[in-house]
């Protein structure tokens, strides 16, 4: 069996470059990234924890946590669609109980207002977080927009 080699594809729209630029803020802690790339009143979505509301306080999150667990996000692959971009993303860190690197993968739906970012709704399966609830994203109204309810 072959398998494909991997080609890292952003294809250079506008989002693209701008999710790029997101994630050089999560990488290096710069303010100025975060408010050129991100709505004041956006809110980012995860499925092992409460979401995060306003750039400042996703802004204070990703600077304590880039500190923390010496993370770095890079953005693999990305589909853009109206004002809709979903991306394949990979993860280096290091947990601080065992402070060694490990990769995380996942991937993330933005949804854009101009050329900010207003939501990011991330899925990806940490082990280390493993729990039934972890299966959907926290505090998401998935009824309220047009998903299956929860039986």
């Amino acid at each position: 069996m072959t398998h494909p080699t991997f080609q890292r594809r952003t294809n250079g729209h506008p989002y693209a470059k701008i999710i790029e630029r997101y994630y050089e803020a999560c990488n290096t802690g710069n303010t100025d990234l975060f408010l050129e790339t991100l709505h004041p009143d956006m809110t980012h979505y995860y499925v092992d924890a409460k979401p995060t509301v306003g750039r400042d306080t996703l802004m204070a999150r990703w600077q304590k946590g880039h500190d923390l667990l010496k993370a770095f996000w890079t953005m693999d692959h990305i589909l853009i669609q109206d004002n809709e971009a979903v991306i394949e993303w990979s993860m280096v860190w290091t947990p601080p109980d065992t402070k060694k690197e490990e990769i995380l993968r996942g991937t993330e739906w933005y949804i854009f207002e101009g050329d900010k970012i207003l939501e990011v709704r991330s899925f990806h399966n940490n082990h280390r977080r493993a729990a039934p609830a972890n299966r959907e994203l926290q505090g998401y109204d998935y009824e309220g927009r047009g998903y299956p309810p929860q039986p």
